[in-house]
């Protein structure tokens, strides 16, 4: 398996630090309004990553945090009058609908930095005793000239970054020891969360946020490092530094990065108004659709989003799901058992659908060839499937859309709904079990159609239902 390290900037041959495991850190949003589609490339693109693993048999520490502590959370909470642990919380849950609806897998582990600041103060002190960082007026800077590889995963050199003017500087250059140190702590402001430190009340720096969270649930070497490409510099760079300073060995053997996404050619940014939430989307396309779209390039290729676009990913899925609601129903009404003589070889046939799938998923992870594969493979089933085919050829097709299907996060079975007179059938039911004074029964019916998305209402002129 070929993975594209922005280390190297080249394709290398996967190999674990530990054999048949796979450590993955991804980072995940600061959480003070929905998540947008630039945030949902990342969490579409790595839970297939890790599901593809997961599929090769691998066992995935996957580890993705929340930032719920940083300027535009406290922003946020200023304007609506509250803390910023409400205005975090919220919106976590918020996430994690828009997750869930994208078929995003939670990850192992969900970690939000204001529950890792003891272990942000330890490594923070270790850095001072080792002579890489320092204090200045309750402020803690890295000292970055002091790490001999800094700008190895940008590749950058410092006198470059140094000469590159202020854009690139953080704040607060008067009391630095050289422009471009970073921030590790800084004093809290009126009316910010503050925690109690050895230099300040105060809160870390987003950079060593990261640092800390995946040492402690991947340990001090981890396999994979994931965002987005805007991470690489400054956020990534200073991750490294830190952490290899701190623990005196290679942070990630591998970084992967996904490239932008535009809208309609554009860069997303709210000045321009074409800033668009996850949320929005579902309001428009189911968010399998969403998904697919994502997968539909590779995740190094800029994906530019369009209504255009989303209407082709929309009638993309539509035809993978099509196939597989009519092997169901060819299923369902065939008599035919055993596999017959001819069909023996059409089902061999779709081994070579699987390899050409896993071929473009072992060259760093090419889901466009990969969603290929399976639409040949939609083909075949398409082509050769009818009502004489055997239980066993139509379960075998099956079983492989819906194998493949699976690796990609993509729900391709739909659940069939309730048709009109069958509703009305499980009320009459209903009724009569009330009538019996079987109130179980009648309860159980009214559960199993909320169930199903209906929502039943007795009034005086008698039930009536509705869609949820």
């Amino acid at each position: 398996m070929k993975v594209y390290n922005t280390l190297s900037k080249s394709k290398e041959e996967f190999v674990p630090v530990e054999e048949g495991k796979v450590k993955m850190y991804v980072c995940g949003p600061t959480v003070y309004n929905y998540i947008h589609i630039g945030n949902a490339r990342p969490m579409i693109v790595f839970d297939t990553v890790r599901r593809y693993f997961e599929y090769k048999g691998y066992d995935v520490n996957y580890v993705s945090n929340f930032t719920d502590v940083d300027d535009k959370i406290i922003k946020k909470a200023i304007e609506e009058g509250t803390t910023a642990d409400v205005i975090s919380k919220r919106y976590i849950e918020e996430c994690k609908k828009d997750m869930a609806g994208m078929n995003v897998k939670p990850a192992t582990k969900h970690p939000l930095a204001t529950e890792e600041i003891g272990g942000m103060i330890e490594m923070i002190q270790k850095l001072i005793n080792d002579g890489y960082a320092y204090e200045k007026n309750g402020t803690v800077y890295f000292r970055t000239r002091q790490f001999k590889d800094y700008g190895k995963l940008s590749h950058k050199n410092l006198d470059d970054l140094q000469s590159g003017g202020r854009s690139l500087l953080v704040t607060g250059e008067d009391e630095k020891e050289d422009p471009l140190d970073f921030v590790l702590w800084k004093p809290k402001k009126e009316g910010e969360p503050a925690w109690v430190s050895p230099w300040c009340d105060g809160r870390p720096g987003w950079h060593i946020e990261c640092s800390v969270m995946s040492k402690k649930y991947l340990g001090e070497q981890i396999d994979i490092h994931a965002g987005g490409e805007d991470l690489v510099f400054p956020h990534h760079e200073n991750e490294i530094a830190q952490s290899e300073a701190a623990n005196g060995k290679e942070f990630s053997k591998y970084w992967m990065h996904n490239a932008f996404l535009n809208i309609d050619n554009h860069k997303m940014s709210k000045s321009l108004g074409n800033f668009r939430t996850v949320r929005e989307i579902s309001e428009q396309y189911d968010l399998q659709v969403l998904r697919f779209f994502m997968l539909s390039a590779h995740y190094r290729s800029p994906l530019n989003f369009s209504a255009d676009l989303m209407e082709a990913s929309k009638n993309g899925l539509d035809r993978i799901v099509t196939a597989v609601a009519n092997l169901k129903h060819l299923l369902g009404a065939t008599t035919v058992e055993t596999l017959k003589e001819e069909e023996k070889a059409l089902l061999e046939k779709t081994n070579e659908f699987v390899a050409g799938f896993e071929a473009a998923m072992d060259d760093d992870f090419n889901t466009a060839d990969a969603v290929s594969s399976v639409f040949e493979l939609v083909k075949h089933a398409n082509t050769t499937a009818n009502g004489e085919s055997s239980k066993e050829y139509l379960q075998g097709l099956l079983d492989v859309i819906l194998k493949l299907t699976d690796v990609l996060g993509l729900i391709v079975e739909k659940e069939e709904e309730l048709l009109a007179e069958d509703i009305e059938k499980l009320i009459e039911e209903r009724q009569a079990a009330r009538k019996a004074k079987n109130f179980q029964r009648a309860d159980e019916i009214r559960n199993e159609l909320l169930e199903k998305g209906i929502i039943l209402e007795d009034t005086r002129e008698g039930v009536k239902w509705k869609k949820a």
